[in-house]
């Protein structure tokens, strides 16, 4: 294939999106909303946000104390200041870049985390520890639903792919006595849900939305199924894997904050760093790439170049299956040493949900998914120190971020053209 012509997009279709008030709007509806909490209920006292881990980190950093109230208003008010950023570029007909989104979310995060532990302490390695974490396999489910519908495949079955991707981890895992096959297994159990999906799908023009909903069902009750009739009378066989341990990176896992952070971590983990890179590089500056976004966004064009559409649809389809599948093994060789009926709680779809968010793009749909670990694991934290802030809201809150952003509150949110459509070739 020598070239493939990129959707062709309209001067006026160009004018609309960039002049688009709708980043502007969402930050100052949240700056407005975050300034009524410590206006209507303002906290006394200071916030400790501790830095180390333990006191025999080889670096020790001091706590940092801040006053709670006064620490909120300055977020406030730099986000009233971020917000008119937003507002200039917008005006002059510019986009707001990613880190000024970026920028805000964080001041939005800090200022609500000083207001809600005012007189506590907060363990910041502890909690980014758990988010990421927490994030790893959802991260893993969201790459696999970005691959599928960047390929033009709807990928409602990430739920279905983690499910059996755990299951099978944790039994091969336990039968071969190393986690390594049952990472291989997880990624076998994957692929091929995403087998199955790709011949719905694809072959038979079944409606993916419909078929990934039906392997979800399917797959929540075939591993309860064997889980109750195998699995729990064998649980020192078939369930009892071993587990990834946790793996240091010399000098790395030494740096203030992040370094226990991002690299004390498991081997998994340290995947889930290789894959995002890779997934990102590969679809923007590989042939790989180019040949699977020409078949999401226009298969006939695609076609016309001498592009296999449906070669090219079970190919990434079930390379989709087999990332997500490696998310499921997080829960049975990391995160639980067993098994255990619908162990994923639905994680795919908040994984779908992240992928939507992160605009169908990796490196966004991995920031959307660490959100979720962090809104996630910061209401246990606030429950352990004894925050005012109600866990229910907590668990509320991505939710709702992620409402906004489906309506396309948070700048543009356009799926790949060709996405859930059926190729049939003429």
């Amino acid at each position: 294939m020598s070239a493939v012509i990129e959707p062709v997009v309209s001067d006026e279709q160009r004018k609309v999106t960039i002049t688009s008030w709708k980043v502007p709007a969402i930050f100052a509806v949240f700056t407005v909303l975050f300034a009524l909490m410590p206006l209507l209920a303002p906290r006394e006292g200071v916030s400790t946000f501790r830095l180390v881990r333990s006191a025999a980190a080889a670096i020790q950093l001091p706590d940092l104390v801040v006053p709670s109230n006064p620490t909120a208003w300055v977020c406030v008010a730099l986000m009233a200041v971020a917000t008119v950023v937003a507002v200039l570029r917008t005006r002059a007909g510019r986009l707001s870049p990613l880190w000024l989104t970026i920028v805000y979310v964080v001041l939005l995060l800090v200022g609500f985390l000083a207001w809600a532990s005012a007189g506590a302490t907060l363990p910041m390695i502890g909690l980014l520890t758990g988010s990421l974490a927490l994030a790893t396999p959802l991260i893993f489910g969201a790459l696999g639903g970005v691959i599928g519908e960047r390929v033009g495949v709807v990928n409602i079955a990430i739920e279905a792919q983690l499910l059996s991707g755990a299951f099978s981890a944790a039994l091969v895992g336990s039968l071969t006595g190393t986690p390594w096959l049952g990472l291989v297994a997880a990624m076998i159990a994957g692929l091929l849900v995403g087998l199955v999906l790709a011949v719905f799908a694809i072959t038979y023009f079944v409606n993916q939305i419909i078929v990934g909903v039906v392997l979800n069902v399917l797959v929540v009750g075939l591993t309860t199924f064997f889980f109750s009739t195998v699995m729990a009378d064998n649980t020192a066989t078939l369930n009892s894997p071993e587990l990834f341990r946790v793996v240091s990176i010399p000098v790395l896992s030494e740096i203030p904050v992040i370094g226990p952070v991002l690299f004390q971590q498991t081997v998994l983990t340290y995947l889930m760093y290789i894959v995002v890179a890779v997934v990102w590089y590969g679809l923007y500056h590989t042939r790989w790439g180019l040949r699977l976004r020409a078949v999401g966004e226009h298969p006939q064009a695609a076609d016309t170049v001498g592009v296999k559409v449906a070669a090219t649809r079970y190919a990434n389809v079930m390379l989709a299956g087999a990332i997500a599948g490696m998310g499921g093994a997080f829960y049975t060789l990391v995160s639980n040493p067993q098994f255990g009926r619908e162990m994923t709680g639905g994680a795919g779809y908040i994984a779908l949900a992240a992928l939507i968010f992160g605009k169908w793009d990796p490196i966004r749909a991995t920031l959307a998914a660490l959100l979720f670990g962090f809104a996630t694991n910061l209401q246990g934290v606030f429950s352990v120190i004894g925050s005012p802030v109600p866990s229910q809201f907590m668990l509320m809150l991505p939710y709702v971020v992620t409402l906004f952003a489906v309506a396309g509150l948070v700048g543009r949110s356009r799926p790949p053209a060709a996405s859930g459509d059926p190729y049939i070739k003429g």
